[in-house]
């Protein structure tokens, strides 16, 4: 997901899409454990979309108290 799209989504969304990505990312490291993953760098990837994901509700936090 793209930056500019989670700007457009409100806190409970993002929260939600955080647990989304958050389960994907518990079976990639299943997946991962027993051999069966292909690709091991799209664990880093849900990584960094979580890290995103995060900042984004970190910067609507702020301008809300702002």
């Amino acid at each position: 997901m793209k930056i500019e799209n989670m700007r457009e989504l409100n806190e409970q969304e993002l929260n939600d899409e955080v647990l989304k990505l958050k389960k994907e990312l518990f079976n990639l490291r299943f997946q991962h454990v027993t051999g069966q993953l292909d690709n091991p760098i799209k664990m880093k990837d849900i990584k960094k979309d979580i890290a995103r994901v995060k900042t984004v509700i970190r910067e609507k936090q702020l301008n809300k108290n702002a």
